[in-house]
């Protein structure tokens, strides 16, 4: 047996990480601008979660939800507290995928409503309902194609308006900034007017934070740069470092009936003790207002380089759009300069550093591009 060959790989094998690198079976390190998909928040292999995560396997590290965790509900109080939502209930999963799943099921069941508004260019995850949100056809097989999710522009307010007023909608779910879709941000003023529009006509707002919350653009979350609230929240990727966790986020508006919701593995004692100490790493090292500061540099920096055509982006999420294809100068970085990217499309690259990147890591990824952008400009 091998694994199923569906993803697109580099041939290098990481066998090590620490801080804002990773190190290859050679010891070869390289600058991370991409942390796993946006997975690691405070840096690899972070002491503290390292300790926080083996002390708590030492104990237990998994039994079911049908006893008493104290950990979820430790959890619980500092996730409501860090991110500004203190009375809100959260529910644990395993990943950005059931986090969202959980949030239309939520919604549906509210509401009373089958159907969901999604964006264009949206990307919610491939698990059945969260693929059906997501407009990518060529990831939805026939069985996930159905009438009942519908989508409208980003960023465009007419069509949406027109769609809510029939109150057919369980939800809305939108992406503040959309990921796989390249970086593209949801102006505070569509947002606000979104969130008018669904108080008016019972709709639930579902704010998908899988990629871009959890400090990531210099606030907790991307929607509050918008001084909006959601109805459901959802978040993984950085929430325990590497470890799998999702978690939904539920205004106290939305009533829990036992057994509409379930998990095996969801908020396992292992991940929530991996998840606190994240917390701790987040506020005791200020790596929220480092995203900022260092995010704001890159993105003034990012667009004085020769050959890009538009940076977008908030913090320590951001697209660099080029002129041309990218497919050399990301190979070039990759393989020449040491650094890893992630790329949306042809054109774009992806930067989704750990939050502990520093000035230092920006400059070294700044002169290598320079560099690159003299080397390689018949690439674009």
């Amino acid at each position: 047996m091998k694994p199923f060959p569906v993803f697109e790989k580099v041939d290098i094998a990481i066998e090590r990480a620490l801080g804002s690198f990773v190190y290859d079976k050679q010891q070869q390190a390289y600058l991370d601008l991409y942390g796993g998909h946006a997975v690691i928040s405070v840096g690899h292999s972070h002491p503290h979660v390292v300790e926080q995560t083996i002390q708590q396997m030492k104990k237990i590290g998994f039994y079911s939800n049908a006893v008493t965790n104290d950990l979820q509900d430790r959890l619980a109080e500092r996730l409501g507290s860090a991110c500004g939502y203190p009375t809100y209930a959260v529910f644990f999963s395993n990943s950005g995928a059931e986090a969202n799943e959980n949030a239309l099921k939520l919604a549906s069941f509210h509401t009373g409503r089958r159907k969901v508004l999604a964006m264009s260019n949206a990307f919610h995850g491939r698990t059945s309902a969260a693929v059906s949100a997501t407009d990518m056809p060529s990831i939805r097989a026939p069985f996930n194609e159905s009438e009942q999710f519908v989508f409208t522009p980003f960023n465009e307010i007419s069509s949406l308006k027109k769609q809510l007023e029939t109150e057919e909608y369980c939800a809305v779910i939108i992406e503040p900034i959309q990921g796989v879709g390249g970086i593209h941000e949801a102006s505070p003023d569509f947002l606000q007017e979104v969130r008018s529009i669904c108080t008016a006509t019972g709709t639930l707002l579902i704010l998908d934070e899988i990629q871009c919350g959890y400090g990531r653009t210099g606030l907790f979350f991307a929607h509050q740069h918008a001084g909006i609230e959601a109805d459901l929240i959802t978040v993984a990727k950085g929430i325990a470092n590497g470890l799998p966790m999702g978690a939904t986020i539920i205004s106290p508006k939305i009533k829990p009936v036992m057994g509409q919701l379930g998990t095996t593995f969801g908020g396992s004692k292992v991940v929530c003790a991996a998840a606190l100490a994240v917390l701790d790493v987040i506020q005791n090292e200020q790596l929220i207002g480092n995203a900022a500061a260092v995010g704001e540099f890159l993105l003034t920096e990012l667009k004085t380089i020769a050959g890009v055509s538009e940076v977008r982006g908030r913090g320590l999420m951001i697209g660099v759009e080029f002129e041309n294809d990218i497919k050399q100068l990301r190979e070039e970085l990759l393989f020449s300069e040491k650094v890893f990217t992630g790329y949306a499309g042809r054109y774009t690259l992806r930067l989704l550093p750990p939050l502990c990147f520093t000035r230092n890591d920006a400059d070294t990824f700044l002169k290598s591009v320079r560099k690159l952008v003299h080397k390689v400009k018949s690439s674009y």
